[in-house]
């Protein structure tokens, strides 16, 4: 008896270690605004893939693990699009993703603070932002909102130029099941 619940508990854990819900491409987004000669740009990026555990009630076991493709970088601008994926900036050859990815997460009743690791080309930096939860209908998913500042050469992104160092942010993940 005792070696049947064993298994059972060990079981369970398996089962609550897999990923509760898969980005979902359709509405998600990571949009930044940047400003270059003193003009703000803005751009995108998608591909999202990855993993999230989400417990709205009890948010300190929920784990997110979320990557996006860096070539898919969008500035509306091919000539600069191409450029942000040479060496000097995003480097897609060598870097192809971006990850995102939880050390603690804190909150409740759609309120929640995010700490974890942002790796951009290879360079991994501690960052902490609050963020919002909406149960998307039928219990299907959660749609996640945040925003942050970052400075670029954090992660060695472009070099000396007239572009800013610090950029805005803005992320949106659609999860589902």
């Amino acid at each position: 008896m005792k070696n049947v619940i064993m298994i059972a508990l060990v079981l369970l854990s398996a089962k609550m270690a897999q990923a509760q819900y898969k980005p979902a491409e359709q509405g998600s987004s990571l949009k930044f605004t940047i400003k270059n000669l003193g003009f703000g740009v803005d751009g995108s990026f998608s591909g999202f893939n990855g993993s999230v555990n989400f417990d709205p009630q009890n948010a300190a076991a929920s784990s997110f693990d979320i990557t996006l493709d860096a070539t898919t970088v969008n500035t509306d601008n091919g000539l600069r699009d191409e450029h942000l994926n040479g060496d000097s900036f995003f480097d897609v050859k060598d870097y192809p993703k971006i990850r995102l990815t939880s050390t603690r997460v804190s909150g409740s009743k759609g309120n929640y603070q995010f700490t974890g690791q942002l790796t951009i080309k290879g360079k991994s930096k501690t960052i902490s932002f609050p963020f919002t939860s909406v149960a998307l209908p039928s219990a299907n998913g959660y749609s996640f909102k945040g925003s942050f500042k970052m400075n670029r050469k954090d992660f060695g992104v472009g070099g000396t130029s007239t572009v800013s160092d610090e950029l805005e942010v803005e992320i949106n993940v659609i999860v589902k099941k």
